[in-house]
This record gives structure tokens, C-alpha cells and sequence, in this order.
């Protein structure tokens, strides 16, 4: 089995270390710069608990040199996936699937629904549809990423916790092909659950990203203060109230309510969210693939979204004036409705 991992960051370079050890397994890894060539010297080094792995995959920065794949586990963030899919032709043949392992909304999530909202793109995950085109919906596989790790220096992944990656067919269908993969990673060590319903396991992550990112990083405060002070506990209500019922007619379900889910993640505790972390070291900030995904998903259903709009617009706009905000060109989605107007109090 022909396994690519495309971006050996934090994620990418954990799953590597692990099907790194899988019999049957040819590996490679997609990376660059200064991070690959410490690997390509001193091997990839995965931290995790007291223990220190070291491991020696099929490195490069050149797709065209491994051929085609049975699997790529694309570990970018999404606007660096999107910029990448061209890249990733040579590694794509008739039976290629491509999973899927960015937060947020992914590009293929209208793939497979009923209706109109089949039509529905998000120019804001994957503008012009470079990605649907490129790739092929019929190729992907969803992944939901549950473990924290981060890149400590150069070559070296520090595993902080967790272990989940859950899949699934947008079809929801339980197919060969994931359970060849879920197989390789349970073989790996990870927990790889196969789902039916793999958009609902989306959104139950995202309803939490979409407002405890932006407004960590907005008031720079962790996690547990975000869930617990009452503004902004207040305000992550509102805005995972607006998401719930834009998710229900997208064709998801929340198997937990919003208080639980808030209250869980105030027993995190002072927890430094990704974009908080991402603001912190001057990199890029995942605002499209978290929110402007969800308000675009708004305008397409007609649901009114004031208090995502007005988090977005912040957050955008904070972004903008550090340089970690990214201007793509997108193209509108299709069907908007009229944006929401917000009204002043008295």
C-alpha cells in the first residue's frame, strides 16, 4: 500500500512516524524547505511522552518523483492545501483517494447532498474550485484530526495529546478503501474509527473552532476563559446557535447540545487555541476554512448569521493589520442571498 503524506508539519510528520512502522506500507512525505532537509539529515523525530522515535521516510519536495499513490493524507492547512492540489497531480491515478485532514469546512463537503444544496462551493476553502477540479470529489475521504502536536524545531514533532483520526466517505458508505486505511493506522497505533456519518463529526469540531478560535485570538485569552467569562461565553452561544442550524440543513446532526459542548470545552482549561498559538509566532491565521466557510454556507441556505459576521469581520480585519490574513481572489457562491444587516441597540 502506497501511502503519501503531503505536509510533514506537526500532523503530517506524527501520522509518518507512525506508518513508518506498518509492514506493507511504502511510505513517502511531502515537505520543504529547511524542515526537510532535517529530516532528509537527521531523520524525522517524533517526542512522545518520555520516549524519543526516530524515523526515515521517503522525503522530498518533488511530487512528480513518487508516482502514483493508493492513498495521500494531505496534513496542510487549507488555504496551503489549495495552493498545493496542482502539485499533487503526478501522485493521482483512476484509484487514488485523498484524504482530507484540514480543520473546518472541507471543499468537497457538497458532494453527494440532496438537492440544491449539491451546487452549493465555497470560494473561501477552494476558490475558482481548483480543488474539485484538480482532484475530484469521487477521490476524497474526510478526516476529523483529534491529536495535538506541534513542530519544536526543525525535524522535531512533539506529541502534546490524543490519538483519533476518524474517517469517512462523504457518501457515507463503509468502503474498501477506508478500511484499508483505517486498518493501516490502527496498525500504527492511532484510533481510526470508520463513520457513517462523517459530516457530523465535522461540525462537532468546527461548532467549537469556529468561535472559540476566532475570539481567543481576538481577546488573547485561553480556552477556559473564552467557554467560562459570561461575554464570551455569551457570544460563542450565539454564534454556534447561527452554525447549528446552517450544519442541520447541510445535512448534519449534533449528537451533544451547546452548553455541553461549551461547558467541555471550559474543563479544558488554559488551553492556547490554534489561531491563538498561530497569532502568537506571526503565521497565518485559518480564518476561512473556520468561519468564512460557515458564513458562505449561510448566504447559500438563507440563514442570517450577525454574530458570525461580526466575529469574522473582526477577525479578518486583525489578520489584515499583522500581515497573517492572505487575500485569495474568490469567485461569489453560488446562489448568495443578501448579507445579513446588523442593527443598533435603541
Amino acid at each position: 500500500m502506497k501511502i503519501c503524506i503531503f505536509g510533514a508539519g506537526a500532523i503530517g510528520g506524527y501520522l509518518a512516524e507512525g506508518l513508518s512502522r506498518v509492514e506493507g506500507v511504502d511510505l513517502s512525505i511531502v515537505a520543504r524547505g529547511k524542515h526537510l532537509a532535517a529530516i532528509r539529515e537527521k531523520g524525522l523525530r517524533l517526542l512522545i511522552g518520555d520516549e524519543e522515535r526516530v524515523c526515515r521516510p521517503r522525503a522530498t519536495d518533488d511530487p512528480s518523483t513518487l508516482g502514483p499513490q493508493d492513498f495521500v493524507i494531505v496534513c496542510l492547512k487549507a488555504h496551503q492545501a489549495w495552493e498545493a492540489a496542482e502539485q499533487m497531480k503526478p501522485l493521482l491515478s483512476a484509484h487514488t483517494a485523498v484524504v482530507t485532514g484540514q480543520n473546518g469546512v472541507p471543499w468537497w463537503y457538497a458532494h453527494g447532498l440532496d438537492g440544491r444544496f449539491s451546487e452549493a462551493r465555497f470560494p473561501s476553502v477552494d476558490p475558482d474550485g481548483r480543488q474539485w477540479r484538480v482532484i475530484g470529489p469521487e477521490r476524497a475521504i474526510g478526516c476529523v484530526v483529534y491529536p495535538a502536536t506541534e513542530i519544536i524545531e526543525l525535524g522535531v514533532i512533539k506529541h502534546g495529546y490524543g490519538d483519533k483520526f476518524a474517517l469517512g466517505e462523504p457518501d457515507g458508505t463503509r468502503s474498501l478503501r477506508c478500511e484499508r486505511l483505517a486498518n493501516a493506522l490502527i496498525a500504527a497505533g492511532f484510533d481510526a474509527p470508520v463513520l457513517d456519518d462523517i459530516r457530523s463529526e465535522i461540525w462537532l469540531k468546527l461548532w467549537g473552532n469556529l468561535c472559540f478560535n476566532p475570539i481567543s485570538a481576538l481577546t488573547r485569552a485561553t480556552l477556559d476563559v473564552v467557554a467560562a467569562e459570561p461575554g464570551t461565553r455569551a457570544l460563542s452561544i450565539a454564534m454556534m446557535t447561527e452554525a447549528k442550524k446552517i450544519a442541520e440543513l447541510f445535512g448534519a446532526s449534533f449528537r451533544v447540545d451547546i452548553e455541553r459542548r461549551v461547558n467541555g470545552a471550559a474543563r479544558v482549561g488554559a488551553h492556547r487555541t490554534s489561531m491563538l498559538q498561530d497569532l502568537e509566532h506571526g503565521r497565518p491565521l485559518e480564518i476561512d476554512a473556520l468561519l468564512t466557510s460557515v458564513q458562505e454556507m449561510g448566504r447559500f441556505a438563507g440563514v442570517e448569521t450577525p454574530y458570525i459576521d461580526a466575529v469574522l469581520g473582526l477577525v479578518q480585519q486583525l489578520g489584515r493589520s499583522l500581515g497573517l490574513y492572505p487575500a485569495i481572489s474568490r469567485k461569489a457562491v453560488a446562489h448568495p442571498v443578501e448579507a445579513p444587516r446588523l442593527r443598533a441597540a435603541g
